[in-house]
């Protein structure tokens, strides 16, 4: 495909994938991290909604308390209620006992958990929603923080790093695949406002191969981009003996298909067509064609059989360029030019081996 198609085919399955998402990130699901850790238990700066069902209350129901400092509760009628670190069916018991059957002989006591207090931290590096985390008071850990960024993605190496806001030199390494250190994450001293969990990513790279002096896999920091002409810089530039003129980008597709790019390389260093970004896993391969074929098989079977005069330092092209290695000194009415070159384009000289030799 063209360029052109190939990015209208990006925008496409961007817009696609931005579509999905449209509706809301999917609620974190805290029924499941209580089977892991276990039920929540309430403490100071929760807010919980106590709804009071039965006949002739003397109130209004429900009635919506905040847990102070001390840990208690204010509700009607009563005397503060301590009910920190309580889950919430222990929370209903208590406030039944405070209405029933002193104040209230026929009720039924219903508590939820409002809101709750929470600690933000910064999820970053390979996780599915990176950003802030707001984490619940018993959550405070790299494990839960990790969970509630959606969980690792497929790159990620399973190491993470905790580091501290207010304890710059403090960093806690861990490997999540090991059940002794997730233990041990889990156990650590709880995770306070501003403190940044760093998910691990494999190295990320593309791969560049075909006609370039250096090919091979070309690392990508993470936070990185590279384009095609970085990437050609990166392996060494396009070989200078001939002239490669055509590439091709190939990228595996969110929609699971492979894409592949035709790239004019004269267009692209002159700025004539649009320079794509790259993404890890990319292939951008430089092939042979009929052109660059000759020129080789020039280079190696004319040039270098010439005679005895030939300066075998330099290549096809240079000796093409250069007549006083063709014996033009001594009566030659013409040369090696003439007789194996006679339209040049042996001789044309790429836009981007002139990047590369003048940088």
């Amino acid at each position: 495909m063209s360029v052109d198609q190939f990015l209208a085919l990006q925008r496409q399955q961007a817009e696609a994938q931005a579509a999905a998402p449209a509706e809301g990130a999917p609620a974190p699901d805290y029924s499941a991290i209580e089977k892991v850790l276990g039920p929540y238990r309430v403490g100071a700066g929760d807010t919980l909604t106590v709804t009071f069902a039965g006949t002739d209350l003397p109130f209004e129901s429900p009635v919506q308390a905040r847990i102070d400092r001390d840990g208690n509760i204010m509700l009607p009628l009563v005397s503060p209620i301590q009910v920190a670190d309580r889950e919430i069916e222990d929370v209903e018991d208590i406030v039944t006992q405070a209405y029933v059957p002193g104040i209230l002989k026929d009720v039924a006591i219903h508590v939820e958990l409002g809101s709750f207090e929470g600690t933000k931290v910064l999820i970053v590096g390979a996780v599915q929603l990176p950003g802030f985390v707001r984490l619940r008071r018993t959550e405070r850990n790299l494990l839960m923080g990790v969970v509630l960024a959606g969980g690792v993605t497929a790159d990620a190496t399973g190491r993470a790093k905790l580091r501290r806001l207010k304890r710059p030199g403090e960093e806690w390494t861990f490997d999540l695949t090991d059940p002794e250190q997730i233990r041990a994450a889990i156990n650590l001293e709880p995770i306070e406002n501003g403190d940044m969990i760093l998910v691990e990513a494999s190295p990320r790279a593309v791969f560049v191969g075909g006609l370039v002096n250096a090919p091979g896999p070309v690392l990508m920091d993470a936070g990185i981009q590279m384009n095609l002409l970085q990437a050609l810089a990166a392996s060494g530039g396009l070989r200078t003996d001939i002239t490669p003129k055509e590439g091709t980008l190939i990228r595996h597709m969110p929609d699971g298909t492979d894409a592949m790019v035709k790239i004019d390389l004269d267009k692209l260093a002159a700025c004539q067509s649009p320079n794509l970004q790259l993404a890890a896993g990319d292939i951008l391969w430089v092939p042979h064609t009929v052109e660059t074929r000759i020129q080789d098989w020039v280079n190696r079977n004319i040039f270098l059989r010439a005679g005895a005069s030939v300066n075998y330092n330099v290549t096809g092209i240079e000796f093409l360029n250069r007549r006083e290695l063709q014996g033009a000194g001594r009566g030659s009415s013409g040369g090696l030019q003439d007789s194996f070159d006679p339209f040049g384009f042996l001789l044309r000289n790429q836009a981007l081996q002139n990047i590369q030799n003048n940088p």
